[in-house]
């Protein structure tokens, strides 16, 4: 397998077989254009049959930490040159599950925000909900928000910002669907829609100004490229009608396991599903630092390694990777996924294999994903996978799980078990915070 990044780059698999076209527009950042950030794939999904495979991510595709980061710090800095930097740091930013919750974070601590929250398809018993939204083309739909308090989500001041960070807005109306939801219960009147990539075309923008008058807010939208995507008419059919090559490869002989358990203190936030506080930051950092210590001792620093994080766990496995790639380790990061990709090992396609498992935690009945894990770039890694204690069931280890999956193709996989934030636990910590 060839890398999908690096390889093949005037090719595109998808417009030379169905006709797909993505173009740049103007607007963004001018270090950035739609055809570096995005390349075109497909899913098995009967609402939308494309897929824009993100290079920037660490989604699909096992990206270096440095370009993630990077991605979403000029994404920051672009929030801040709009709505200045007083604003953006009495902000509260609210990241889409599941690919956003890592850009999202970044973004709250480039700006150097107020608190982060994001939204959630995980549905624990004992779990306050305090909010829910649709995403119609998603699928899985329906997004829950558990901040550590309900009180979490109020505006401290009338006019607080709200940032609503995703990786790609196609239509704006996920967007807007949150914000309405958001304040039917809790009144506020500022916004900014930040993403990577904004595909909107002229009519779904004008829709967006529309729904903004008509629901009484400002929103302002910065991404770091603007484009449009031309559909055939036939697409939904025609993808739905091609087989994917076949998933989870296996090799001639089965990679090790090995297990951690990381020291992560109890009353640190592992990422922003109970939401964290600018205040938090430092702390976060430090966990993460010795996370990666205990992490490192287990590799081997001559072999690539790539780091896969669990669906929504995005950050804290992003900084471990981080410390690792400061440490000389030849680091890739990407995580697991709910949507189901096609994959074709084709020159110009992003997505050349891929893995299809159990899904460890929630819902075991709809299966999992991940995607290439291994480049050129990252030949033969090791793979680390990071995985919080609610998803470190029976179901992860067992025949047909993720970690079968990984180490039948050959790959040594070290699993980290990080120890999951307590909602209510974090919510008695912060009383006197908010």
């Amino acid at each position: 397998m060839t890398d999908p990044l690096t390889s093949d780059i005037d090719i595109d698999w998808v417009t030379e077989r169905f006709g797909v076209t993505v173009t740049s527009a103007d607007g963004g950042h001018p270090a950035h254009t739609v055809r570096d950030l995005v390349r075109l794939g497909l899913r098995h999904n009967r609402r939308r049959a494309h897929l824009l495979v993100s290079t920037v991510l660490g989604k699909h595709i096992p990206t270096r930490p440095a370009v993630v980061r990077g991605a979403a710090d000029d994404l920051g800095d672009a929030i801040v040159a709009a709505i200045g930097a007083d604003a953006a740091a009495h902000a509260l930013v609210f990241g889409f599950a599941e690919t956003a919750t890592g850009l999202g974070h970044c973004v709250a601590e480039r700006i150097s925000a107020s608190r982060y929250l994001h939204s959630t398809r995980r549905n624990l018993p004992g779990v306050e909900v305090s909010g829910t939204f649709e995403e119609g083309h998603s699928h899985a739909t329906t997004h829950l928000l558990q901040p550590s308090r309900s009180a979490f989500l109020d505006p401290a001041t009338p006019d607080e910002t709200l940032i609503l960070v995703d990786d790609e807005i196609s239509t704006g109306r996920t967007a807007l669907g949150a914000i309405e939801s958001i304040i039917s219960t809790r009144p506020r009147t500022r916004f900014v829609v930040a993403s990577l990539v904004d595909m909107r075309t002229v009519a779904q923008r004008t829709e967006c100004t529309e729904a903004a008058t008509r629901l009484g807010v400002d929103v302002t939208y910065v991404a770091l490229a603007c484009g449009a995507i031309t559909l055939p008419p036939t697409l939904l059919d025609d993808v739905w009608a091609l087989e994917s090559d076949e998933l989870n490869p296996v090799a001639a002989q089965r990679g090790a396991v090995t297990t951690t358990t990381l020291d992560w203190p109890a009353g640190t936030p592992d990422g922003g599903r109970h939401g964290v506080l600018r205040a938090e930051s430092a702390d976060f950092h430090s966990a993460a630092g010795n996370a990666a210590n205990t992490v490192a001792a287990l590799l081997d620093p001559r072999r690539p390694v790539v780091v896969i994080g669990h669906e929504e766990l995005m950050y804290a496995p992003l900084c471990l990777a981080e410390h690792l790639e400061r440490r000389g380790f030849s680091v890739g990061y990407q995580t697991t996924t709910r949507s189901p990709a096609q994959v074709h090992d084709a020159p110009g396609y992003p997505l050349r294999r891929g893995f299809r498992f159990t899904a460890p935690e929630a819902d075991p009945g709809t299966p999992r994903f991940v995607y290439n894990v291994l480049s050129a770039q990252f030949p033969d890694p090791h793979v680390v996978l990071v995985v919080d204690s609610p998803a470190h069931t029976p179901e992860l280890r067992a025949p047909g799980g993720v970690v079968d999956a990984l180490t039948a193709a050959g790959h040594p996989v070290t699993i980290a078990v990080l120890p999951a934030t307590d909602q209510q636990s974090l919510a008695r910590t912060r009383s006197e915070i908010r």
